[in-house]
């Protein structure tokens, strides 16, 4: 998926600023679902309204600066679910912590234990915000489709497993930085 099939999902469902699918093509719901960068957005909307896939309007504000708001044509619906019939590719994940992890034998085992509490915390914080979505989602506060309930159980589920996996097997890995790091101390030693 690419960032061009990002805004239009965005815009399949809601009208909206470029900052506001920025925002959330970066850091909200979006972001789970393709990689986009702050520079690849705009140009993208850009060209999508050149196509005549979006259209977009000028939205005056006191004190503040205009925005521009885009909207989702006819044509840019029939342009998205035509994207989806493409081929998906792989999904890519990418983990600062399993590099680390894959490192954690050249380390100091008090640094592995606080990277390991502190990837535990954040994926707790993650199921935590997941699951509040989903709550409001259930009690009808957010618009949404039954899709999106199906959606967020799935990325709960995979945050789940990560995080039961991580708590089962953190002494396998506190051990091998352990074990390891007495070894390169030896070996410095001799």
């Amino acid at each position: 998926m690419n960032v061009r099939t990002l805004c239009l999902s965005i815009l399949y469902t809601q009208d909206a600023s470029g900052y506001e699918i920025r925002k959330l093509c970066t850091e909200g719901n979006g972001a789970y679902f393709a990689e986009a960068s702050f520079g690849s957005i705009y140009p993208a909307l850009s060209k999508l309204e050149d196509e005549g896939l979006l259209t977009s309007t000028i939205q005056h504000q006191n004190g503040k600066p205009s925005k521009k708001i885009y909207s989702i044509t006819e044509a840019g619906r029939a342009a998205f679910c035509d994207a989806l019939h493409e081929p998906l590719g792989e999904d890519v994940y990418r983990s600062p912590f399993l590099l680390f992890a894959r490192f954690a034998h050249l380390l100091d085992q008090d640094l592995v234990k606080s990277r390991i509490q502190d990837r535990l915390a954040e994926l707790e914080a993650e199921i935590a915000e997941l699951r509040a979505l989903e709550h409001k989602i259930n009690i009808g506060n957010v618009e949404s489709h039954a899709n999106d309930a199906w959606v967020l159980s799935h990325g709960i589920a995979c945050l789940e497993v990560a995080h039961q996996h991580l708590h089962t097997h953190m002494n396998s890995l506190i051990a091998s930085a352990r074990r390891d790091q007495l070894r390169v101390r030896q070996q410095a030693a001799e």
